[in-house]
């Protein structure tokens, strides 16, 4: 059978409760909100830290409405990721975004499927139908260091793991503050990044890939409610079930990849959920 031939009881979606600014936790694999949407991606839970940022930004959105017919939807640097063809399937519109491809290529994101060059990396899974996935979905080359001025007027956006590659803690910082720009008033922004659980001190900054600690994510709320806009109240446990204990050390197994040491570091995913100001 045709995985669009099947069919999900979409009320089961809200058991666990509604998704928060959260941290990556074992026990969200084993909700029937995170097994439906790895029914979409025609995935079976994996104990993996991006499956979960791809379903927590989903189940994000899906929560707050903005999953439906004709909403216009922002992905910044997509890569490959399947979220745009789901969306496409659920009748959003969709500009999908990436780094300009000579700039991604020198910074070595060609590499696993890193790097978007246009539509048709996005539709690969045949998530979507392929006529209605052209009709809504949109590439462009945007450099999240520099929005263009004339990306606007979305009722969503949402990026994965992708504002810690700005160069510096404060370019992701201002990134988080410039996107909003993009939204309609009252508009939501789902957007994960590395979280740094070793530390409140000492991290990793000014590098390809820099990691936030709480202090960090402390500062980007209180900086964006300064500005108007609502964050949802950072819930920064570390889960408890024995997943949640282990640490993936390099080389990577991934077969339990929810955290894992990068040099003296351990760190996790974080989900941030912003609503612009109405």
């Amino acid at each position: 059978m045709k995985q669009d031939e099947r069919k999900w009881n979409t009320d089961l979606v809200y058991d666990f409760g509604v998704r928060r600014s959260e941290l990556c936790k074992a026990m969200d694999f084993k909700a029937n909100w995170f097994k439906r949407w790895c029914f979409e991606l025609d995935e079976q839970p994996n104990f993996h830290r991006k499956q979960w940022e791809f379903i927590y930004i989903m189940q994000a959105l899906w929560e707050r409405d903005c999953i439906a017919r004709d909403k216009k939807g922002l992905v910044f640097a997509v890569g490959t990721e399947p979220l745009p063809a789901v969306f496409a399937k659920y009748g959003c519109n969709i500009t999908a975004t990436d780094i300009f491809p000579e700039k991604g290529i020198e910074m070595g994101w060609e590499n696993g499927n890193q790097l978007c060059f246009g539509t048709e990396q996005l539709n690969t899974r045949g998530i979507c139908d392929q006529k209605e996935f052209s009709k809504r979905v949109s590439y462009r080359a945007v450099d999240m260091n520099d929005i263009p001025g004339d990306l606007v007027d979305f009722d969503f956006n949402w990026s994965s793991c992708s504002f810690e590659h700005l160069g510096t803690i404060e370019k992701g910082i201002t990134f988080l503050r410039n996107q909003l720009k993009t939204l309609k008033p009252g508009g939501w922004a789902v957007h994960t990044t590395e979280y740094n659980i070793s530390s409140n001190d000492e991290t990793q900054d000014n590098n390809d890939s820099v990691f936030y600690r709480k202090r960090d994510i402390e500062k980007i709320v209180s900086l964006l409610r300064a500005d108007g806009h609502f964050v949802d109240e950072p819930d920064y446990a570390l889960g408890g079930l024995p997943e949640d204990f282990k640490v993936d050390i390099y080389p990577y197994k991934q077969d339990v990849h929810l955290k894992l040491q990068v040099d003296k570091f351990v760190v996790t995913s974080i989900g941030l959920i912003i609503q612009k100001k109405k």
